[in-house]
């Protein structure tokens, strides 16, 4: 059975550069569960995925600054359709690897356990595990929140282009759950990526794959560059990640192709790492596995 990923757009979902109206991305995300979870109504959509025992992380990607994070006009409208489906707020936790980066995105920070919490690896009791996990060429410590906090992730990352990787998206987002992915970008982060998500911190917890493409970063990513920045205003969703980045990979070929750039593979960096994955058994990649249904809010 092909493997399916929802592209959700919103029109004024980015209505400027920086700015994202919290009510149309609401509108996306419950569109995209309906579609995904083929259910009648958000809340049925949320239970068909995850339980109300469920503590649910949604790991952001706060690397890139306000520009180019997903910012809490998407996190927290994501954390609200979750309550909607059963789970209290205080079992929902909205995190990256440190408190400044998560500032700088334009979160305030909260270790209050009856809201959606939101603070980094780096705060004071969390840190890391002291012992290292080894995974095939992987050997990390992992962030405690993923290992000890959560039991389901959700990797809400932005959809950008990434001058090694190639293309770094929902699997990649989780480079930030560990304490040395400056170790991992050798040969275009091919097999470390397909690896790391294959490690049971990871793939036992993740449940599924957001990636905002509300702003996509299709040249010199993964760091802000406003000339090859284009407001897409979408939303993709999979319960498939390696679905989810390969679809991802092909926006952004589009957009580059629309721009008159070459491809990645072109460029030597197209990237490996979602064909790894597929072999790994991690998900659907090639075009003939993937169901892809759009829609439009």
């Amino acid at each position: 059975m092909p493997s399916k990923v929802i592209l959700v757009r919103g029109r004024g979902a980015r209505p400027e550069p920086g700015s994202t109206d919290a009510r149309t991305v609401s509108r996306m995300l419950e569109r995209g569960f309906i579609l995904l979870a083929g259910r009648t109504n958000p809340a049925e959509a949320v239970r068909s995925m995850f339980s109300p025992n469920d503590r649910v992380g949604l790991k952001i990607n706060a690397i890139a600054g306000r520009a180019l994070t997903t910012p809490p006009e998407v996190a927290f409208p994501l954390g609200r359709l979750l309550v909607g489906g059963g789970l209290a707020a205080r079992r929902i936790t909205i995190w990256d690897r440190t408190n400044r980066e998560i500032r700088e995105a334009g979160y305030k920070l909260n270790l209050d356990g009856n809201e959606f919490r939101v603070f980094g690896t780096d705060t004071d009791g969390v840190g890391y595990g002291v012992e290292p996990l080894v995974h095939r060429d992987i050997g990390s410590l992992y962030s405690k929140i993923q290992t000890g906090l959560v039991t389901a992730s959700i990797s809400l990352a932005v959809l950008k282009d990434h001058g090694l990787a190639g293309v770094t998206a929902g699997m990649k987002n989780y480079f930030g759950a560990v304490h040395n992915p400056n170790k991992y970008h050798d040969t275009n982060c091919d097999p470390y990526v397909a690896q790391l998500f294959e490690s049971s911190p990871i793939r036992d917890r993740h449940r599924l794959t957001i990636l905002d493409a509300l702003t996509v970063q299709f040249h010199r990513g993964p760091s802000h560059h406003a000339r090859w920045a284009e407001r897409a205003e979408t939303l993709i969703f999979s319960l498939d990640p390696v679905a989810a980045d390969a679809v991802g990979w092909r926006v952004i070929e589009s957009l580059r192709k629309a721009k008159g750039l070459p491809s990645l593979a072109e460029e030597k960096r197209a990237p490996a790492y979602i064909a790894t994955a597929e072999r790994l058994g991690l998900g659907k990649a090639g075009t003939a596995n993937i169901q892809i249904v759009e829609d439009e809010v």
